[in-house]
């Protein structure tokens, strides 16, 4: 184990650097085309808040490893391929780069992020299901 101590800003530079982080429009054609799974990770209250995209996949960040492993016992029926293209949403793109990379290290090497996140997507206003009111 290395002494080497870095800090979150200097990390997500690192991080970002190996992914082929997307726009939100692109993410959006990439799923339309039937070449991406989209994967929400924001918790319960920011969906409930902002609404859902339609056809992404929710995985609580706690759960996105076991869930989109596909050599593990608890995958989604959709990670089903190490070549799958996996896009990572968060709230604005910063959570979903380090679970782009984590998914990277489990060797989906197609996983990344967009930037800016669901807000990004919502400011480019692609779809969006919203909550009953």
């Amino acid at each position: 184990m290395s002494d080497e101590r870095v800090g979150i800003d200097e990390l997500l530079e690192r991080v970002r650097s190996g992914l082929d982080r997307i726009e939100a429009r692109a993410a959006y054609e990439a799923y339309e085309a039937g070449d991406a799974l989209l994967v929400d990770t924001r918790y319960a209250a920011l969906r409930d808040r902002d609404g859902l995209i339609p056809g992404a996949l929710v995985v609580e960040r706690n759960e996105l490893e076991w869930r989109l492993d596909p050599l593990g016992s608890h995958r989604a029926p959709e990670a089903d391929s190490h070549d799958l293209r996996v896009v990572v949403f968060c709230n604005e793109g910063y959570a979903s780069s380090l679970a782009a990379a984590s998914l990277r290290q489990l060797g989906l090497h197609r996983a990344t992020d967009v930037i800016g996140g669901f807000q990004a997507w919502k400011a480019a206003d692609l779809p969006v299901l919203h909550p009953e009111t």
